[in-house]
């Protein structure tokens, strides 16, 4: 069955825990990003694993294979369950991740490559230099190129997650961000579905944030999605 991450979108450790206990045992999941952790470290992995939950640590490392293993090496100390690292860092650099968090065993951090970001669209990838490829070709490309050199999945959109689950090997993670319940606005987020189409398609863990950390009652809006993902 599909699991619900719940993406910690706030500012400060005190922030997280208070949304952390808010939500109670509706969440099992949460994703760290870039903004937390840089205003507070390892302490709030620490806090949210202390409280019981898994923790998705989303930094998106990219750097020479050495610096990415040893930021594999110090996630994996901290317990954390999945990390993300981007596709176009290389082979070597996808190896070396993928290296490091097998020296933790079956209880190690699972690798997930960024293809596409899903903010992006046809027109922001032409920007950079990406000319003739649609976003799900692009994702396609990637996924195969990461996957085949070691990642345990992929964060991918939800509208390209049907076609990568029929593509690649039974086993392969699917973190699908863009996730909206009907009737709520999608922000920044270009290439988005609901949660039942999402887990439909093949997802294997869905990322929320605004729907239900802005909820009046989180632990209810996080429960209504589950139940949506269940029925499926």
């Amino acid at each position: 069955m599909a699991e619900l991450i719940v993406a910690l979108d706030v500012q400060t450790r005190a922030e997280a825990e208070a949304k952390v206990k808010l939500i109670g045992d509706a969440v099992g999941f949460y994703k760290i990003g870039l903004e937390l952790f840089t205003a507070e470290g390892p302490d709030v992995v620490k806090a949210v694993k202390e409280l019981g939950k898994k923790v998705f640590l989303d930094l998106k490392l990219h750097d020479i294979p050495r610096t990415v293993e040893r930021a594999v090496l110090s996630g994996g100390k901290l317990g954390v369950d999945l990390m993300t690292i981007h596709s176009v860092g290389g082979k070597a650099m996808i190896r070396a991740a993928a290296d490091a968090a097998a020296t933790f065993g079956a209880g190690g951090p699972k690798i997930l490559a960024v293809t596409v970001l899903t903010s992006l669209d046809k027109t922001d990838l032409e920007d950079v230099g990406i000319v003739g490829r649609t976003p799900a070709e692009q994702v396609a490309a990637m996924a195969r190129f990461a996957t085949s050199n070691g990642a345990n999945g992929l964060v991918c959109s939800p509208k390209e997650v049907g076609e990568l689950s029929r593509m690649l090997p039974g086993g392969t993670l699917f973190i699908t961000p863009g996730v909206r319940p009907a009737g709520t606005a999608i922000g920044d987020q270009k290439r988005v579905a609901t949660p039942a189409d999402a887990v439909r398609d093949g997802s294997t863990h869905l990322v929320v944030g605004r729907p239900i950390l802005a909820a009046p009652d989180p632990a209810a809006a996080a429960r209504a999605i589950r139940t949506e993902m269940a029925a499926v």
